[in-house]
């Protein structure tokens, strides 16, 4: 281990003395410096620009040391360098000034520096400069534009060179979105269209699965991939391009999943790194540029939703993603979301994303999600890595599933793994709606492959912040009010209980919630716990 934390470093460090050599900036340097031929529409990027209101007038700022300061926060240095604020920009700023900033850039970080050429914010860089083209290009001076339009190709690339070495799959979308764009604008000689299209091809073999479905089954990361494919389609359509038939094909399924976690309730679904994003504005974006996207299916991307007019029922019945995919992932294996009229009935309870947060890692575990946990232990183990929160070491697979979908009968039928190793027990979950009834009746069985008793276990529910519950006086129920709709909870011969817990569904943020949950201890080879949802 030693040794190979040694290699890494070594090599990281030799990796570093190259990059930042005269030869690698002669490397890097471009051969033709070509002009600026196609200028993108700024609104194609809606879908991933958050817009102020007010629209800011570059003359109102002090621009003198803007890339002076050195005290700025990560963050900050970020946004900074991503120049994705120049969306911001009122189109009656002064192109003088802001040519200036990006003079001042050029100037300042012309040969490649490890903090302001990171994949993602050169990668935003560049598509931010080409993208306001009206305000950083138009009018320019000759030498400006030279200088502009060499640090694009030179930034380029290094993207072309590098983006493969990149941990992050994100990044390496936002690096071909970046690479085609050029592409596009330039006569390109450099070949920058082909080589963008055969790495964004390459990237989406490796990261999504066969449907389409990203492999980390993370839903924010579905939408993020459809939104970038979309953003390339028009690029290439507005500049009068041919549209490769695999970018059709990725955002058919792209967005066929879309529908089925986001149309299919509108409402954020809170497994795996998802959170509450609120996706109408990109519906709207979506429908400006045409686009509609519908599924009939059931299950996809090892998610279950059964539906009607009033009531959902969402399960994951997924295995957990391969570890280099599982950064987002949450040890909620069979746990589940019920809806009544748009409404969270029952929740999982998010996921704290910033990784150097102490709830980054809680918010991982079975126990903030409506599934079961053994010994205070989750399905699922994770292993700290080094700045980048945690991932799996040890994950867990279906091992069988059954979906039955009727007007007056449905049923979600699965088991996993997860718990197999290190108790030699088995998970299994059978859900079971009735409409006309309005009642849903679960079934939790842990099936003991090697007979080991007396093990604490805990079955949880939870609610949003906003729910209120109370135990009925004979401790035999609970009674759930969701803005003045009442549902009913039992599990009869077990014993049930409120709890405090924390909320993690809006980003980076927490609050109290509550939860119902089921505890016993294990006493049989087989044991089976029954509960009910009820609506009064």
């Amino acid at each position: 281990m030693i040794f190979n934390n040694s290699f890494i470093f070594f090599k990281k460090k030799i990796l570093s003395l190259y990059l930042n050599s005269s030869i690698y900036n002669k490397k890097i340097n471009p051969t033709i410096i070509s002009s600026l031929e196609y200028q993108p529409s700024p609104n194609l990027l809606d879908s991933l620009i958050k817009f102020e209101k007010k629209k800011i007038n570059i003359e109102n700022y002090s621009l003198g040391n803007i890339w002076n300061d050195k005290n700025l926060k990560d963050k900050d240095y970020k946004n900074l360098n991503s120049f994705f604020w120049l969306f911001s920009l009122d189109l009656r700023s002064s192109k003088k000034d802001t040519q200036e900033i990006i003079q001042q850039w050029i100037s300042k970080n012309y040969r490649y520096n490890h903090k302001s050429w990171e994949i993602d914010i050169l990668a935003k860089r560049i598509i931010a400069w080409i993208s306001n083209a009206r305000l950083t290009y138009e009018d320019g001076t000759s030498p400006y534009k030279n200088n502009f339009n060499g640090v694009i190709k030179k930034q380029i690339n290094y993207l072309i060179d590098q983006i493969e070495r990149s941990e992050k799959v994100d990044d390496k979308m936002i690096g071909c979105s970046a690479i085609i764009l050029a592409g596009l604008c330039y006569q390109d000689e450099d070949k920058y269209l082909d080589k963008g299209l055969n790495l964004l091809k390459k990237f989406v073999k490796f990261s999504l699965d066969n449907d389409g479905f990203p492999k980390s089954r993370n839903i924010r990361q579905l939408n993020f991939y459809l939104k970038y494919f979309i953003l390339i389609r028009e690029w290439i359509k507005e500049s009068q391009n041919e549209i490769p038939d695999y970018i059709n094909e990725y955002i058919y399924y792209l967005g066929q999943g879309y529908a089925f976690t986001w149309k299919n309730n509108n409402v954020d679904l809170l497994f795996n790194g998802n959170h509450e994003t609120n996706n109408d504005n990109f519906d709207h974006y979506l429908k400006k540029l045409d686009y509609n996207f519908k599924t009939q299916n059931k299950e996809i991307g090892g998610y279950v939703i059964l539906n009607n007019k009033k009531y959902s029922l969402i399960m994951d019945i997924g295995d957990s993603p391969d570890k280099k995919f599982s950064s987002d992932y949450q040890a909620g294996a069979l746990s589940l979301e019920i809806l009544t009229n748009g409404k969270k009935l029952i929740c999982n309870s998010g996921y704290y994303q910033d990784y150097k947060h102490k709830l980054n890692d809680l918010s991982k575990s079975s126990a903030v999600h409506s599934t079961l946990i053994i010994d205070d232990r989750s399905s699922c183990k994770f292993t700290k890595t080094k700045n980048k929160g945690s991932k799996l070491l040890q994950g867990l697979k279906i091992l069988k599933k059954n979906i039955i979908f009727e007007k007056n009968y449905w049923k979600v039928h699965a088991s996993h793994d997860g718990y197999l190793k290190r108790y030699g027990i088995i998970h299994e979950r059978e859900v079971e709606f009735y409409p006309e009834q309005i009642k849903f009746v679960g079934h939790d069985k842990m099936i003991s492959k090697n007979g080991i008793k007396n093990l604490k276990f805990e079955i949880r529910f939870h609610l949003e912040p906003n729910i209120k519950v109370m135990k009925t006086q004979d401790n035999k129920s609970i009674l759930i009010d969701l803005d003045g709709e009442g549902w009913k909870f039992n599990s009869e011969n077990n014993t049930i209980n409120i709890d405090n817990g924390l909320y993690f569904g809006k980003k980076n943020s927490f609050s109290d919630n509550q939860n119902i949950f089921i505890s016993g201890m294990t006493n049989d080879e087989n044991q089976t716990i029954k509960w009910e949802i009820t609506k009064l």
